[in-house]
């Protein structure tokens, strides 16, 4: 099952009901304007970025990018240096554009309970496993750089 328990996956099902809700369950409640859609759009556009840029670390550093496996190496360059966990915050930045851009106000609760699974499942489970392998280098490291920002 951990090979269908993946980050992705979440926010696609959270988006799917996102989008059902802003079209059956939208109760009239709307935040349409061209301002939200702006918002919208930058935060998806930085959740992208964010996730371009975390893709890039883990390729020059020659390690998995799938949750639940070994990492071969403890990243903390680049985008690293600033989040520990660049792609789970894309992913909930992700969401709230795709909540906002649906304009299903509703779903909106969905981000911080994406949040708090990204955490329970994958961030916690990781940060564990960087503890283990990379002792005194991680612990330095999650001193300095923060859980999501």
């Amino acid at each position: 099952m951990k090979q269908f328990d993946l980050p992705p996956l979440w926010l696609a099902c959270f988006a799917v009901v996102a989008w059902w809700q802003a079209q059956v369950l939208s109760l009239g409640l709307t935040l349409a304007h061209p301002v939200t859609s702006l918002i919208a759009g930058l935060l998806i556009g930085a959740g992208m970025v964010l996730t371009l840029l975390a893709a890039m670390e883990f390729r020059r550093a020659r390690t998995t990018i799938i949750p639940h496996r070994e990492p071969a190496q403890l990243i903390t360059s680049g985008i690293f240096s600033k989040t520990r966990n660049p792609i789970y915050l894309a992913d909930v930045l992700i969401l709230a554009g795709l909540c906002l851009w649906f304009d299903a106000v509703l779903s909106l609760v969905l981000v911080p309970v994406l949040a708090v699974i990204l955490e329970r499942r994958f961030i916690v489970p990781e940060e564990n496993r960087l503890r283990r392998l990379f002792r005194a280098d991680f612990a330095r490291y999650a001193e300095k750089t923060g859980r999501w920002v």
